[in-house]
């Protein structure tokens, strides 16, 4: 008989670098056969400034390198989860991580996720499920989005779930009620790493961006990448942001702050098409780091009309949503069921996802 009640821990380790997001999390199972969540405890570890700097030039090493960067990153997530679980003083009954992406290129049936589970495993002495993406992509899928379960499942009162993580991404239900979901376009990559040219590890409530000006031949630059004419099923990674978008970057030519702007004008853009495009009328559940940049939302919301309700999640959801979601594969995992969704993938078939280190 199944389990109703699970006590999980989730990892995350975003493309924006903000460090190891980390959530213990609690299922359960109703008598209505919903699923009702709460995250417990939270904390985001920053990185060690060796394990940082590595992994900014993480898609530039050598396999040997990439390799001692993928068993240091885990030894070092076990000891960080470890360590959380002692001060909170807590039971877990696994852990799910994603890792670190470094490369994710689909149409090549290519993507790596480091921060070595085995390590992860013996550190802490529990059960971890990692690897989400391959199976998905070995069935001709994108291997990408994998939250939108968790949204359908666990988010069901939105129509729009929209995290702004360090690429924009997009989950709803269309009108056959199947689960559509996609990277929109880069968010907190770009943002940051214009913050982080003027020393800041971002740009605060957006105040940088709203003193500059838009640069109208960036923003058709921007506008202009291949990427966002692409139909869905499609997913982004950092190796197509980095030639196509942060090459643009010149402080020679133009002031960070007018590019600031420029950056946040075309983010609001094409999440705001996105929307109109999908639905003509909806609530929206903003989460991730970017949700805090009011000065983005308020661009987003100008661009719609009063049909479209952007809702800010409260500050555990919208820092941690990820790592719950990924508990909650998890889950799903434990429980034989489908976590990733060819609706979504362009898979050939659902896929019960994640590979199992140890008894759970």
């Amino acid at each position: 008989m199944q389990k109703l009640t699970y006590n999980a821990i989730g990892l995350m380790s975003g493309t924006s670098l903000d460090g190891l997001d980390i959530a213990f999390c609690k299922f359960q199972m109703l008598p209505d056969q919903k699923w009702s969540w709460e995250i417990i405890e939270c904390a985001t570890k920053q990185y060690p400034d060796d394990i940082k700097i590595r992994l900014t030039k993480a898609i530039h090493l050598s396999g040997l390198d990439l390799h001692s960067l993928d068993v240091d990153l885990g030894r070092w997530m076990g000891s960080s989860v470890k360590e959380f679980i002692t001060k909170k003083n807590l039971t877990v009954d696994f852990i799910a991580s994603h890792g670190h992406t470094v490369f994710h290129e689909p149409e090549n049936q290519l993507t790596l996720q480091i921060g070595n589970p085995n390590f992860l495993h013996a550190v802490t002495e529990l059960p971890v499920i990692s690897d989400f993406r391959t199976l998905d992509i070995a069935k001709g899928g994108q291997g990408a989005p994998l939250v939108p379960i968790g949204d359908a499942l666990l988010f069901h009162e939105y129509d729009f779930c929209i995290n702004l993580g360090g690429i924009a991404n997009l989950s709803y239900e269309n009108k056959e009620n199947k689960r559509i979901a996609y990277d929109i376009c880069a968010c907190n990559i770009l943002l940051n790493t214009l913050a982080n040219s003027k020393g800041l590890e971002y740009d605060d409530k957006g105040s940088l961006a709203k003193s500059g000006n838009i640069i109208k031949s960036l923003l058709n630059e921007w506008d202009d990448f291949p990427y966002l004419k692409k139909k869905p099923p499609k997913s982004l990674g950092i190796e197509q942001i980095e030639p196509e978008i942060l090459v643009k970057i010149d402080e020679n030519k133009f002031k960070v702050e007018d590019m600031m702007a420029t950056a946040v004008e075309h983010i609001a853009s094409q999440i705001s098409k996105t929307l109109i495009s999908a639905k003509n009328e909806g609530k929206a559940l903003f989460t991730g780091g970017g949700a805090f940049n009011s000065f983005l939302i308020d661009r987003i919301q100008s661009k719609l009309d009063h049909k479209y309700e952007l809702v800010l999640g409260d500050e555990k959801t919208v820092n941690y949503k990820e790592a719950l979601i990924f508990a909650f594969l998890g889950v799903l995992t434990v429980r034989n069921e489908w976590n990733t969704l060819a609706s979504v993938t362009g898979a050939h078939s659902n896929s019960i996802s994640g590979q199992k280190l140890g008894d759970i």
